[in-house]
């Protein structure tokens, strides 16, 4: 058996721990959109596969058995690449997906489909924390009207795109406090947040509640129609059964 594991989120770096433990054969994948990513104690490599056609060769050449897709919620198309080959050349998969969050009584979230459609829910002159990362940064072009603040872990290697915006370099985790000061300090009036689910990257939420901010929470995209566990436990489980 050789196990790929498409990493890049907490719950890889707790797999990867554990298969290093285990002594189970195993190789990491990271996409390389962080500059310094985290050691995973495996064999890694970092960048794309070059397409389907490359991603097929890498798992023919490197004798993958199986593949444990711990990536992003919001990495859907590597996942769903991913799920869809190892169908076709019957490799077995899983995903690991967290839980969505779930909005409380004392939460002002408002559930947007887009990036795009942030901008017709906040109002002239708003200060807006991005925490959507850089890659999709783009998106918010229709967001003149506000002042925009976009945190990401690397620090910027290019000017921020839009007049009224700038970067916040900051690697997480970040505690409740933390968020806390920092929206207090920004001014910040709207919170914009990916569901990425998982208590690490709540703080934010729970910073946002206590202050009463309003937050646009872009739902998931379709996760591919695969095996599905939601949590390590789960998914070190499946390697086992393998």
């Amino acid at each position: 058996m050789k196990l790929l594991l498409l990493a890049g989120t907490g719950e890889a770096q707790q797999v990867a721990k554990a298969l290093v433990e285990r002594d189970i054969p195993a190789v990491a994948s990271l996409a390389g959109a962080t500059r310094a990513p985290k050691p995973t104690g495996l064999p890694t490599r970092i960048g794309g596969f070059g397409g389907e056609e490359g991603f097929a060769a890498f798992l023919e050449a490197e004798g993958i058995t199986a593949v444990l897709d711990a990536t992003h919620p919001y990495a859907h198309r590597i996942s769903e690449r991913t799920a869809r080959i190892c169908k076709e050349k019957s490799v077995p998969y899983c995903q690991i997906l967290r839980p969505e969050w779930i909005p409380g009584p004392k939460d002002r979230w408002t559930q947007v489909q887009r990036e795009e459609d942030v901008a017709a829910l906040v109002p002239e002159g708003a200060t807006v924390f991005l925490a959507t990362g850089r890659q999709t940064l783009d998106r918010f072009a229709n967001m003149g009207h506000a002042q925009l603040i976009c945190r990401q872990i690397d620090p910027p290697d290019r000017p921020f795109p839009f007049v009224n915006g700038r970067f916040l370099v900051g690697r997480p985790p970040f505690s409740v406090e933390e968020e806390r000061n920092l929206f207090q300090e920004l001014g910040v009036d709207w919170l914009v947040v990916k569901n990425a689910g998982g208590a690490a990257a709540m703080s934010k939420l729970v910073a946002a509640r206590e202050l009463g901010l309003d937050v646009a929470m872009i739902v998931r995209p379709p996760q591919p129609d695969a095996l599905k566990v939601a949590s390590v436990a789960e998914a070190l489980d499946w390697v086992e059964g393998l």
